[in-house]
């Protein structure tokens, strides 16, 4: 046999234990009527009059009040709420299940294995979209567009960019010292981290990740929970690298977000160009002035509590992150205080058990919104913010919303979430059907 032949027959075995491992996707319809649902359309604060929606061909054809024929499947609602797939706008598909250590030392192929059976079960919460801050989810992406695996829409960042000592740089102290243009360390081979301390080698690693096919560029401007050699005070990058990097995406359409907890993180980034700012922790008042004079968003998270993952951290570690939980309640005070524009995600890092709690963190969000903010925020700003990425947006047309034309990323609930958001936290018992793309994945409603 030919070493081409042998490829061949090793690529269909590999094909036929991915699709035999997850769930195979439904088939996509001629057409799939939802009948008789009563609509949350990720905007408004109240639900339609029942009506019937079809969907063909990935979209929602038509919304109506009146009957809608069709030849295509039907699902009666029985009066059900309908609403748009719910998006994680900070969600790190490579780093769920795995250890830290694991994440870099592991085994490449069982590492993309287990973010293949994440991917399923964050679409089967009702995650219909994420949009991936720091991982090489490349190939991830690819298997599930080309229904290999059953997963959420991926809006990829590709690799952390980072400094030297930086949040990201994951390297051993006897990787030191760094040589430049020398051998890359295993993180920044895998694809997880860059390393890069100049505006040139910064405008590299961030055109490699556009090159990838990356839908924004993700630089850590200062320092971070899980990186054991960057305190949070630090400022990373320097303005002119950060500006590098926002040249770069900017050439190619899209934009660039920071990872930064303080003031001058912030406000560098922001000086430099930087469009989103994720967590934002640590702000003052002065820097969230500056972020709503300048229409800057920011992507933050209900952090409350040590979750699981606490526990895969050192003593540093868990104390960085009680200065991050301690600025929770801060954040979104200021958030609401300057109506800034204001995205939902959960940064789950290294803990099955707590992405389990996805949708528990989206429902936290009512100790600062009601639910209808709350979900508006998870679905139809989030898909505002991913709107940023312009050309480079890897799935185009309208998300986060039900409306006519919109891409058919549906949930049908049992029950309303606009009365009680602790359905979220229930996905397999409260999302009866869930669509992405036009194609049901779940349904769970009587036969």
């Amino acid at each position: 046999m030919s070493g081409l032949s042998r490829l061949a027959g090793f690529t269909a075995l590999l094909a036929t234990i991915v699709c035999t491992a997850s769930p195979a996707p439904a088939q996509q319809n001629d057409a799939v009527l939802f009948r008789n649902v009563k609509i949350f359309d990720g905007k408004n604060a109240t639900l339609s009059a029942p009506s019937n929606v079809l969907v063909r061909d990935g979209k929602i054809e038509k919304i109506s009040t009146a009957d809608v024929g069709t030849t295509g499947q039907v699902v009666d609602g029985g009066g059900r709420v309908l609403m748009p797939g719910l998006i994680d706008a900070h969600w790190h598909a490579m780093l769920v299940r795995p250890t830290p250590m694991a994440a870099i030392a592991g085994d490449i192929g069982y590492n993309n294995l287990l973010a293949a059976s994440e991917a399923t079960a964050t679409l089967m919460r009702g995650f219909t979209t994420i949009r991936d801050m720091g991982g090489p989810t490349f190939g991830l992406k690819q298997a599930i567009d080309e229904d290999l695996v059953a997963g959420p829409r991926i809006y990829p960042s590709g690799a952390i960019i980072t400094i030297t000592g930086g949040h990201g740089d994951f390297r051993q102290l006897s990787d030191l010292p760094r040589t430049l243009g020398g051998m890359l360390s295993r993180m920044e081979q895998i694809g997880g981290s860059m390393v890069a301390d100049s505006p040139d080698e910064v405008r590299v690693r961030a055109r490699e990740q556009l090159m990838q096919g990356a839908s924004q560029v993700k630089l850590t401007a200062g320092g971070g929970v899980a990186s054991p050699f960057s305190p949070l005070d630090v400022s990373t990058f320097t303005e002119p690298e950060l500006r590098a990097a926002v040249e770069a995406a900017d050439n190619w359409g899209t934009y660039v977000a920071t990872h930064a907890y303080t003031p001058v993180a912030i406000q560098r980034s922001i000086a430099a160009g930087v469009k989103c700012i994720e967590h934002g922790h640590l702000m003052d008042e002065a820097s969230a002035k500056l972020m709503a004079e300048k229409g800057i968003w920011l992507s933050t998270q209900p952090f409350l509590e040590m979750s699981g993952a606490a526990a895969a951290l050192g003593p540093s570690e868990r104390d960085k992150k009680q200065q991050v939980l301690a600025g929770t309640d801060r954040v979104y005070a200021l958030a609401k205080k300057y109506h800034l524009k204001t995205a939902f995600g959960t940064d789950i890092l290294f803990s099955q058990a707590q992405a389990e709690r996805q949708g528990s963190l989206l429902a936290a969000l009512t100790r600062w919104y009601t639910p209808a903010e709350a979900l508006a925020m998870a679905t139809s700003s989030n898909a505002e913010l991913l709107s940023l990425s312009g050309l480079r947006n890897p799935y185009p047309g309208k998300l986060g919303v039900v409306e006519e034309g919109a891409l058919a990323d549906l949930l049908l609930v049992d029950g309303n979430p606009l009365d009680n958001i602790s359905l979220v936290e229930d996905p397999a018992k409260s999302f009866v059907v869930i669509m992405k793309d036009g194609r049901i994945y779940k349904n769970i409603l009587p036969r």
